[in-house]
């Protein structure tokens, strides 16, 4: 049983890590926004819509991972 409950634990450390991804991958792309708006500023409001929108899907990932995390935390087995 002890075994089990170190199991879960490293899962639930992997599975809240996706939080990282969904950062830097947050960052990448408004360093990107930035720099087209900064080559285009015509086109300002188009790229900020398509940004909040592939912001939004990058941090929903984060919050699944942190709630897979929790449930695996806090349900016993």
């Amino acid at each position: 049983m002890e075994n089990a409950q170190g199991l879960i634990a490293i899962a639930a450390a992997l599975a809240t890590m996706t939080g990282m991804g969904a950062g830097m991958s947050q960052g990448i792309a408004t360093g990107k926004a930035v720099e087209a708006i900064g080559r285009n500023p015509e086109t300002d409001g188009k790229i900020r819509t398509t940004l909040i929108i592939g912001l939004a899907l990058a941090e929903s990932t984060a919050l699944y991972g942190l709630i897979v995390g929790l449930i695996l935390i806090f349900m016993k087995m």
